[in-house]
Order: structure tokens, then sequence, then C-alpha cells
């Protein structure tokens, strides 16, 4: 029990210390790259501990960084941190213009384990620097490097020494490092270990050496162009850890650089001025009449739209060539409505072609359909059943006898109401 107790009051006291030194002081100088690791150890005091002794480093954490009082951070500071089981770094080169004002940086941690925050404040002073700028200014893309590795002291360090050996300076500074994907580079795909790459600027306080300068010859120029590697004597000695791009080296002699200065014209009325004050319009505000915008938008379309209107039924109603075509429509629709009547109620004729075969045993042969069928909807090829008479014609046995005849029976034919004798006769001549 007292040993429970005891833990209790330690981890009371761990957290106590902690959170009295939260707030943390950093004395960056302008021109120069400044790096602030968020170390995760340094949190994880704040949280209660893993259930289980030695399973604390596996506390995922993850940080959010912002400038006191506002949604984000100034403009010339940037953050990482790629998973939440490694630690952010803040990095970014701060210029003349922030010294001697203090920044306070908020650094919020989120345990994704507990769902728990700690808070801290990160003090930035700017110091300004005798040294700054720096005059001869070199800019190096590294393509196997991410921009967390390069902010790495060791790797930093090696860089910066590489470069002391190809170019001599007295006095060398690492001013400003930034990602291929702030630049607009592509995010590289997750095969052969590819990376982004990262752009390293650098200053120094004497003229770049020949080395440096070989890039701007003609020749490694065509080389570039052709997407070809130019041609360096010093390459080997970055080769063995940095893989430089030669053609994105840019060398800048600040010296030599000419400010333009752009006449900026008198800002208006909604523009602030540098060191003023936003003053609102007065509440007591002239009423406005829209009479004017309501016969533009409504009144003159309408008042169009009846001319046309009226235009129109004029030349329909009034005059003659709308009457006639008027009236030559009213025809077609009577003689379109005449014609379906007529088809409703006429009645077909059985076409010769349908009549019944002769049967040798001279019984007649029954009709295809009973006399209540609908004719109506009988189609033309169907046999008729308004026959009323039956006559018998003799006929030719196949004997061979040409005295002997039988009688056959069959009904006497009409189309459309009139004997057909002459058929008959025909079919006697047989």
């Amino acid at each position: 029990m007292e040993t429970a107790v005891v833990l209790v009051w330690l981890s009371i006291v761990v957290v106590i210390l902690s959170r009295s030194h939260a707030d943390r002081n950093v004395y960056p100088s302008a021109g120069v790259l400044f790096v602030h690791v968020l170390e995760r150890e340094h949190f994880k005091g704040e949280f209660p501990p893993y259930p289980k002794a030695g399973d604390s480093s596996n506390d995922p954490i993850t940080f959010n960084t912002n400038l006191m009082g506002y949604p984000d951070r100034p403009g010339w500071l940037r953050y990482i941190q790629r998973t939440s089981h490694s630690d952010g770094v803040l990095y970014g080169s701060p210029t003349a213009e922030h010294v001697g004002k203090a920044t306070v940086i908020e650094i919020t941690a989120y345990n994704r384990r507990t769902f728990e925050t700690a808070r801290h404040n990160l003090v930035i002073n700017i110091m300004s620097t005798e040294e700054f700028p720096l005059p001869y200014q070199a800019e190096f893309f590294i393509k196997n490097l991410n921009v967390e590795e390069m902010l790495a002291s060791e790797v930093l360090g090696d860089f910066l020494g590489a470069v002391k050996n190809v170019w001599q300076p007295e006095r060398l500074n690492a001013i400003n490092i930034t990602s291929a994907l702030d630049r607009g580079g592509r995010v590289p795909l997750p095969i052969n270990n590819l990376k982004e790459g990262v752009y390293v600027m650098v200053g120094a306080d004497v003229q770049f050496s020949s080395c440096l300068r070989e890039v701007e010859s003609p020749h490694n120029q065509l080389r570039c162009s052709q997407e070809m590697e130019p041609v360096i004597s010093c390459d080997k000695k970055f080769r063995a850890q940095f893989s430089i791009d030669w053609c994105k080296i840019n060398l800048v002699d600040v010296t030599k650089v000419v400010t333009i200065r752009s006449n900026r014209p008198d800002p208006g009325p909604g523009v602030l001025p540098d060191m003023g004050e936003y003053n609102p319009p007065s509440e007591a505000l002239k009423s406005r009449d829209y009479f004017a915008d309501f016969l533009i938008t409504l009144a003159v379309p309408m008042a169009v739209a009846m001319v046309l209107f009226t235009i129109l039924g004029y030349s329909m109603c009034c005059r003659r060539e709308g009457v006639v075509q008027l009236m030559h429509h009213s025809s077609i629709q009577k003689s379109t409505k005449e014609l379906r009547s007529m088809s409703k109620n006429r009645e077909i004729s059985w076409p010769l072609s349908t009549l019944p075969v002769f049967s040798q045993s001279g019984e007649v042969v029954p009709p295809l359909h009973p006399d209540n069928y609908e004719t109506t909807s009988m189609p033309l090829m169907q046999t008729q059943t308004n026959l009323q008479n039956q006559i018998q014609i003799p006929q030719q046995q196949l004997s061979g006898d040409r005295d002997n005849y039988c009688m056959s029976t069959f009904r006497r034919l009409e189309v459309n109401g009139i004997l057909e004798d002459g058929k008959v006769s025909e079919a006697l001549n047989l």
C-alpha cells in the first residue's frame, strides 16, 4: 500500500516538473537555419503509463503547432512529422524583419492511445547577426534524401563539411532547407526506396569555387538541356553520401542582385494602409429605391413579350394568310377523323381465291368459319360466309368415260352482294 502511494506521488511530481518546464526559450539567428525537434519522450511523462512495463515507447503521439492566438504558424516556420511513432521537427529560416520580436509557438501533443493532450509553449527569440546576409549563396538539390533525414544534425553536418571542402570559405552556414514537395515536386512511388528530394541553401563569405562554376560552362549547360548529367570534377566528394542534381544548382551573388522597387499606386478606399486600422462604415445607411431596377428586370421584358404576342395573334387570326392556314389545318383534322370512323365500320368481302375446295364425293365442304364470326377483324384471304344459294354441277369421272358425269355440289358465289353466274359457267366448262 505504501509503495503504491509513493509511486502515485512520484508520478505527480514528474508531471509537475514537466509542466513547470513546459515553456522553452530558443535563440536562433536571423538568416541561419533554425531546427527544433519535438521529442516524443519529452511528452510521455504527461500521459498515463502503458499497462505493461516497457511498452511506453509505443504510444502514438502526434503534434499540432500554431502561433499563439492564430490557427497556423508564421510563414518562415515549417513543421513535419512522418508518422505518429516518429519525432516532429520545426524548421525554417527567420529574416531580419523578425529580429527582436518574440514568437510564441503553441505545441499540442495528442496521445492517440488515451486521447489525452498536453500543451507546451516554445518561445522563439530571434537574434541579429553581423554575418547576415552572407553574400554568396548556393542552393543544392539532393535527390537521395527526404527533408527530415537532412534535418538530422549528423547528416546536415556531413553535407556542410563536403561543401566546405569544395568551396573553402571562412564562414559557411546553412540558410534554408525546403522539401521538393514544397517546390511542386511529385510524391515518389514506394518502390526502390525512392526519395522526394530536398533543397539545401548554404551561404559563404568568399567567391564560388571553380568546381561550382563548372555548372555554368556551355558544355554542361548543353548536357543539362539534353537531360544528361553534367561533368563536375568535385562530384565524387558528394557521391559517397549525397546524390546531387547539378543541373538544378543555383548560384546567387547577393552583392550583384539588383533590387527592383515597383512604384505602388495610392491605395483606394478599400485598401488598408501599412500602419492603419480598419474603420467599418456607419450603420446609418441611406435607403435605396429599387423601382428603376424593377422596371429594367421585369417590366421591360414583359412589355416586349406582350408586343410580340399581339403581333403573332394578329398575323394568325386577322390576316388572310393566317386564316387560310387555320382552315387548312382544320380540314386536315376533319378528314383524318372521318377516315378513322369509316375504317371502324367497314365490311370486308371474301376474295375469289378463298372458295371452298370441291370434293369428289359430291359433299358440300363447310365454311371455314361459322356465320357468327366477326368478319371485320378477319384478313382478306379467308373463306366467305355470306354464300346463300347452292347449285349442283356435273363433273366428269376420272375413269375415261366422257358420257358419265356426276353431280358435285358447291355454293353459289357472291361478291359484294352480286351473283357471279359467269364464274359458275366457267366452272361448268371445265
